[in-house]
């Protein structure tokens, strides 16, 4: 969702000259990604905007002072005006990505929020968009779309299996994370080799252990 929203701000003619990346010392964390959070290393490659990279504690509420600094840093390095957020459908990091904002005289563009999340699902690969999953953290989703590129049909059986299981359709409930491997703001594509690794019946992770840049045909 971060990088279709950058992808969206771009779109819409804003001037993106940083991305800020929250790194949690925990293995999980109420406001930021998690899994394989360092291919965002490769991503700053791909799209040319210099990623700012900070860690968190990870603790709930308290990571929220981590990005305050990190917004403070970039706010007086950058004179940016604004900042650009991912969130779908999630209360809890909304609200506090608002209330930081507001406390640091900047603005929020926020161009997913309350979308409809299957359309939004089926419209990433519409516009270009080729992403798999990096982990799995729930009842119903496949160890096959793990490490995958996923189609057309992928996202269908997805929105079936969320109905029937009861998870969110675009994982904004943490059920699974997802890596973009290509977007039409991608001047280089990725490709990666993996593990995919078990931890329990509801808990699969794909341990990255080989990444490429591979050129992309120009149209």
């Amino acid at each position: 969702d971060s990088v279709y929203a950058l992808y969206k701000a771009i779109k819409n003619g804003y001037d993106v000259p940083c991305i800020i990346t929250m790194k949690s010392k925990r293995d999980d964390s109420w406001m930021f990604h998690v899994p394989s959070i360092d291919m965002v290393d490769y991503i700053s490659k791909c799209v040319e905007i210099p990623f700012i990279k900070r860690e968190t504690s990870g603790i709930k509420e308290k990571e929220l002072n981590d990005l305050k600094s990190a917004l403070l840093e970039v706010k007086e390095k950058f004179k940016i005006d604004g900042i650009i957020v991912g969130a779908l459908a999630s209360n809890y990091q909304n609200d506090r990505i608002n209330k930081l904002a507001d406390e640091l005289g900047l603005k929020v563009f926020a161009p997913l929020w309350k979308k409809n999340q299957e359309d939004y699902m089926k419209n990433l690969l519409k516009e270009g968009f080729a992403f798999t999953l990096v982990s799995i953290t729930c009842d119903g989703l496949k160890e096959k779309f793990l490490g995958k590129v996923l189609t057309r049909d992928d996202i269908e059986e997805i929105i079936e299996l969320s109905k029937k299981y009861g998870f969110n359709p675009a994982f904004e409930g943490g059920e699974a994370e997802t890596l973009v491997l290509d977007a039409p703001i991608y001047k280089k594509r990725i490709e990666i080799e993996y593990q995919i690794i078990k931890k329990s019946e509801y808990e699969i992770k794909l341990n990255i252990t080989g990444v490429k840049l591979i050129d992309k045909l120009k149209k």
